[in-house]
């Protein structure tokens, strides 16, 4: 496990950092995207975390949501979002993240996430496993009933496209029908939930490939099924120039996983 203890000493630094500016700063709102918001504690954390891979592998390229894009044309990309659910830690809120993955080509081959609130580390290594603080973690897939579960969907306004917001929330209104409840933490909180088997799923629309890229292989490592919003293979070839794009989720168990998509796929068109 070359990259595992790696991940896991970076997000204990991470979240430590996080934990001193809890509840002590506010965030601002970037000015691009009214949805986005930035803190302090966004940049430090990046900071850190840089420096740390830097240190451990200087040649490595390095994606950060704040930072930007450390280019080394190597084919090893790490890919870091310092504080997941930015609006929630700026509120004071509990549910917040910090996610580091690493992908070779276009292929995530190590990652993990940190909940520091809940003093929880996830991480996983391509053939490993996923574990959460040491442990070995695994996805049920003996949940057969959808209508029984809890599923959390991440949603944001899309301010250009108004229409597409209305559009989705009729979506919501579909899945809440087939399901128990639905959730939001607006962050990996969610993915979290599904990895200990207390949500059914996962969905998020929108986001970026920092969002997705750390906690792919802990799903799949622990058994689930990590695909885009429509049920696809995510694309991650040539990473470097792909942090404008979107990168939605549906995370699961297999036999759940099918059963959402279809919903999804009815009420998309895809």
């Amino acid at each position: 496990m070359e990259y595992i203890e790696f991940i896991v000493n970076i997000l204990g630094e991470a979240s430590k950092i996080a934990l001193a500016h809890f509840g002590k700063i506010s965030g601002i709102t970037k000015p691009d995207d009214n949805n986005q918001v930035l803190t302090d504690a966004d940049l430090a954390i990046g900071k850190k975390i840089i420096s740390l891979i830097h240190d451990k592998y200087p040649t490595h390229n390095i994606i950060d949501e704040e930072a930007g894009i450390i280019d080394n044309r190597s084919e090893f990309t790490w890919v870091i979002d310092p504080v997941d659910g930015t609006s929630n830690f700026a509120n004071g809120i509990v549910t917040y993240g910090v996610i580091v993955g690493l992908l070779k080509g276009g292929v995530p081959i190590a990652g993990g996430f940190a909940l520091p609130a809940f003093s929880e580390i996830y991480s996983a290594e391509k053939g490993e496993g996923a574990f959460l603080n040491g442990e070995k973690i695994t996805i049920d897939d003996s949940k057969e009933e959808l209508s029984s579960q809890l599923l959390a969907y991440g949603i944001d306004a899309n301010h250009k496209n108004p229409d597409a917001t209305r559009q989705e929330c009729k979506l919501i209104a579909e899945l809440i029908l087939k399901i128990r409840n639905l959730r939001a933490s607006g962050c990996v909180f969610d993915a979290a939930m599904v990895l200990k088997n207390k949500y059914g799923a996962y969905l998020a629309n929108w986001g970026k490939i920092w969002d997705v890229a750390g906690v792919q292989v802990v799903v799949q490592e622990a058994g689930g099924i990590f695909t885009n919003f429509i049920g696809k293979t995510i694309d991650y070839s040539n990473p470097l120039t792909r942090v404008n794009e979107n990168f939605g989720l549906c995370i699961s168990s297999p036999k759940l996983h099918k059963q959402i998509q279809e919903i999804v796929n009815k009420n998309t068109g895809k």
